[in-house]
């Protein structure tokens, strides 16, 4: 009888449970019954990319960070901006000792036109938003536009 009265209050038990186990769900994946470590969503930065006569801009929202945090590179005709940061808190207190770290990455790959300037390439981070700058050669800068009337 007193099981099957525990039955009747199925709800309670599994709530008792669920409170207690409760700050172990961020750290592990339980969908599915895997018990695989889950450290949150991997965060790829927005961009935005602007044409203008003269250059293109490519710009990242990536608040939070310092410019000394990412890597620019040009190989090729590919541009690849990414960024690794690591940071570590340690407390120590006569009753406990609590050690915490972070680790955060990402990258991003663009393919650069030919009429890219790749010598003369800049970036500048200011207020979350990192802009690199993409001259164009000469000769693109040359290049007329044109209107076309879809008929």
């Amino acid at each position: 009888m007193a099981l099957r009265t525990l039955a009747k209050r199925g709800e309670s038990v599994p709530s008792l449970f669920n409170d207690l186990f409760r700050p172990w769900e961020s750290f592990f994946d339980t969908n599915g019954g895997s018990l695989v470590p889950s450290f949150g969503t991997i965060n790829i930065p927005s961009a935005n990319i602007i044409e203008n006569k003269d250059h293109y801009e490519v710009n990242l929202a990536a608040p939070g960070m310092k410019k000394e945090d990412f890597n620019i590179d040009v190989e090729g005709n590919v541009l690849t901006i990414s960024s690794e940061k690591e940071e570590r808190k340690e407390e120590k207190d006569e009753r406990y000792s609590r050690k915490e770290f972070s680790y955060a990455s990402f990258s991003r790959s663009f393919t650069l036109p030919d009429w890219v300037n790749k010598d003369k390439i800049d970036a500048s981070y200011e207020n979350g938003l990192l802009k690199v700058n993409l001259p164009k050669t000469e000769e693109a800068k040359k290049l007329s536009s044109k209107h076309i009337t879809v008929k």
